[in-house]
């Protein structure tokens, strides 16, 4: 057994349920163990790592700012969440942002504004937020509440209240949930954990309608979904819809922790000093590796090798559809989060790619997803494809 291994096990809460490999470098689209096998990555540390492994852009942004300014309390200004901010800004709907260190913390920001929001509104005061089933906002005791899914909540009841499921992409469920309680709609504008599920084109039109006609928030969870993974720089800009709070992370920082909520004004201003914080938001080394990869995403052609890429892995996956339909029940998303649905458990699948070198993921307990980096080439998308083929070709 790995020394690796052995010394985690000894000493890390049990919360992750590990595969037996210890990891120790990445570059782009591959990693190598501790005996120096190579992997191809399809995952990307769940979406976080969008400009694959130490991204030298990333690597020289992240280190030149650590030999200038590690860290200083938000009391005080820094010149890359200043750079950060203004990037963002400039490209979203937005005019403020909110950071922290990860999704979690930002849906819980994006949480706190709807509830001041419906706390002030007229006809206040207003507290319910709509969520949808299936999804994921993460696994604090807000975001948990948030997160319509019973496995996630299972054993920490009781659940803070003020939260109404209803399920995704059905329209008609969500109208007739509004009530004079209802401050919010918060959902992902692609589901990538419920199992990479695809909106019909109009449903998000018109859930801005609904919040719109209603006096609602609409807030966008772009976490997984955001920063270049759908093959624009936002999800929500397939559908032509803008919300009203959108919050990012995972492949913001490139693999450093970082986190955003980003608002629209006059909503943002409802936030003001002591309403909210965070001791490490904005540090100046997270943001600067933010700052390289907006510049990479946006003048590199990683946009735009994510589109071409994404339609490419999906002619594979209808591929692969078309040659196991004994076992594959179909294949779908955008961009570079695909789906690939099963009859069964995608466990032992997973398993048999990684055993060949490649790493996918299972969610929804049958859904293959991948996440591959947006450099990723044809060539590679290939090979997984290959090995992906010959998984599921196998008899158990």
């Amino acid at each position: 057994m790995s020394d690796i291994i052995t010394r985690t096990d000894a000493h890390i809460f049990t919360t992750y349920g590990r595969f037996p490999v210890a990891f120790v470098r990445g570059e782009g689209a591959w990693l190598w163990d501790e005996h120096g096998r190579r992997y191809l990555d399809f995952l990307s540390g769940i979406a976080v790592c969008n400009l694959g492994h130490c991204h030298p852009a990333v690597v020289r942004a992240a280190a030149s700012q650590m030999e200038r300014l590690v860290h200083v309390s938000n009391f005080f200004y820094t010149a890359p969440q200043a750079e950060l901010a203004e990037q963002l800004t400039r490209h979203s709907f937005a005019e403020r942002v909110f950071f922290c260190n990860s999704g979690a913390e930002a849906n819980e920001a994006a949480l706190k504004l709807a509830r001041r929001f419906g706390n002030t509104a007229a006809g206040g005061p207003r507290g319910e937020i709509i969520t949808m089933q299936a999804s994921f906002h993460g696994r604090t005791f807000a975001t948990l509440a948030a997160t319509a899914q019973v496995k996630v909540q299972e054993g920490f009841a009781p659940l803070m209240p003020g939260f109404v499921y209803v399920p995704f992409d059905d329209f008609e469920a969500l109208r007739c949930a509004v009530n004079e309680r209802t401050c919010a709609v918060m959902l992902e504008p692609i589901q990538g954990e419920g199992g990479v599920n695809v909106p019909s084109p109009d449903y998000l039109v018109r859930v801005r309608e609904l919040c719109d006609r209603e006096g609602l928030l609409l807030i966008f969870d772009e976490v997984q979904v955001g920063m270049g993974r759908t093959g624009r720089l936002f999800a929500h800009e397939h559908f032509g819809v803008v919300p009203d709070i959108m919050t990012l992370a995972k492949a913001l920082g490139g693999g450093l922790p970082l986190g955003a909520m980003l608002a629209a004004r006059p909503v943002a201003d409802l936030l003001t000093p002591g309403s909210h914080a965070t001791t490490f938001g904005g540090n100046p080394v997270a943001t600067a590796a933010g700052c390289a990869v907006m510049r990479e995403l946006l003048d590199g052609g990683v946009l735009e090798n994510c589109a071409e890429m994404g339609l490419y892995l999906q002619e594979k996956l209808e591929g692969l559809k078309n040659r196991h339909p004994e076992t594959v029940v179909c294949a779908r998303g955008k961009g570079l989060i695909q789906g690939l649905e099963l009859n069964r458990s995608g466990k032992q699948i997973v398993e048999r790619c990684l055993a060949a070198g490649v790493i996918l993921n299972c969610t929804a307990e049958r859904i293959i997803r991948f996440l591959p980096p947006l450099i990723i080439t044809r060539a590679q998308i290939d090979e997984c494809c290959t090995v992906l083929d010959e998984a599921l070709g196998c008899r158990d």
